[in-house]
């Protein structure tokens, strides 16, 4: 019998699961679409960039979380964010779509 591989979801799966759970925490329900990632490097560390899109139920309760949203808002087991920012569009009267580029970094 041969060993499997079980590394588990990638970073930009466990990024998506991170701005949920941290929109839920505000109060908030965000809704995670498709996603896409690309290695990053520097000479001292390695992860990816992200691009995530997203929808929201427009409110009060995702307006604060936006607006406080940080780096430090978002735990990514096994990486660090070390960046995140959005950029929103209006999909209609009650909904948002947002989109979320971040940077990880991993192994911290």
């Amino acid at each position: 019998m041969g060993r499997r591989d079980r590394r588990g979801p990638g970073a930009d799966v466990l990024l998506g699961r991170a701005l949920a759970a941290s929109a839920a925490a505000a109060g908030a329900r965000l809704e995670i679409g498709d996603s896409a990632a690309e290695p990053w490097h520097s000479a001292t560390f390695s992860g990816a960039r992200h691009a995530i899109r997203a929808e929201a139920y427009a409110g009060p309760a995702v307006a604060r979380w936006l607006d406080e949203l940080g780096p430090e808002a978002v735990h990514v087991p096994g990486h660090l964010v070390a960046d995140v920012a959005f950029s929103c569009a209006d999909a209609g009267a009650e909904r948002l779509s947002l989109r979320f580029d971040a940077l990880t970094v991993a192994g911290v």
